[in-house]
């Protein structure tokens, strides 16, 4: 009788391919939004890194124990994931069960500062400047406005469907080696954006006052004055009182942009703005 051997998982050799990387990151995409209140996008980890797990781990118990490490908690910014991902495949395919608790540890120690960028860069701020841009070319009649939002697109959806891949290759070397230095293109990319978001303030919102002072036979109009103190100080309030309140969490998005076309309203009708 011919016992079979288990496979030694400590040794390996490259047997993922780049459509191995495609497919998972094609999941991945699809999958991510899949929340629960327990392990977050940890399914969706799971899901995404099973086909290629099944080809690393042929016995069924250290496919099963590899699917357990891999679905637990985990919750970050979801186009950059995929890097770390994509990295934690590489390690697995080298090291397979004995990395193990160095992947879960990468994923852990990557998950709180990658969704901070991620967040505050691609999700908040790259839009924010680029759809304002592209508003101010559409509200001058320029066709390149919306040309550049779609090019914008095109750029991230052809990122999107590589991260995977340039994780699995380059992942690990990034976070790990130059780990400091997106710190930095963090603070810089976000003073950059405070800078273009606030000069649109006066560009893009055009709130103005007709009122007028009398005093005899002399009228002063109001704006003028306003203007003296700080230029589109008015959409500069207005900015202000709108952030006030969806910072304090006073009221919610719906109902501030509810306020402001109520404030717009009653102020074209009784004269104090324009």
């Amino acid at each position: 009788m011919i016992m079979k051997k288990k496979t030694d998982e400590s040794v390996y050799g490259p047997i993922i391919t780049k459509r191995d990387l495609h497919k998972a990151n094609y999941r991945w995409l699809m999958s991510v939004e899949t929340f629960n209140y327990e392990t977050q996008q940890g399914a969706s980890v799971a899901y995404a890194l099973s086909p290629i797990l099944r080809k690393i781990y042929k016995n069924d118990d250290d496919y099963v124990e590899a699917l357990d490490n891999h679905f637990q908690y985990y919750n970050t910014q979801p186009w950059l994931a995929a890097i770390i991902l994509g990295a934690c495949v590489a390690m697995e395919e080298k090291k397979g069960l004995q990395a193990k608790q160095a992947v879960n540890d990468f994923k852990v120690g990557t998950m709180g500062p990658l969704a901070g960028i991620g967040d505050s860069l691609l999700m908040t701020m790259l839009p924010t400047i680029m759809g304002s841009i592209a508003a101010y070319m559409a509200l001058e009649n320029n066709p390149f406005g919306i040309i550049l939002w779609g090019l914008l697109i095109a750029v991230i959806f052809f990122l999107r469907m590589h991260c995977f891949e340039f994780g699995y290759r380059q992942g690990s070397k990034i976070v790990t080696e130059y780990g400091d230095k997106i710190n930095y293109l963090t603070e810089a990319a976000s003073v950059l954006g405070i800078t273009v978001v606030g000069s649109l303030i006066g560009s893009v919102i055009s709130v103005t006052t007709p009122l007028k002072f009398e005093f005899g036979k002399v009228t002063t109009a109001i704006q003028p004055m306003l203007d003296k103190i700080l230029p589109e100080l008015i959409p500069a309030a207005l900015v202000w009182l709108a952030y006030d309140l969806l910072k304090s969490k006073k009221l919610s998005m719906t109902w501030v942009i509810l306020l402001f076309i109520v404030i717009a309203m009653f102020g074209a009708a009784f004269g104090f703005l324009k």
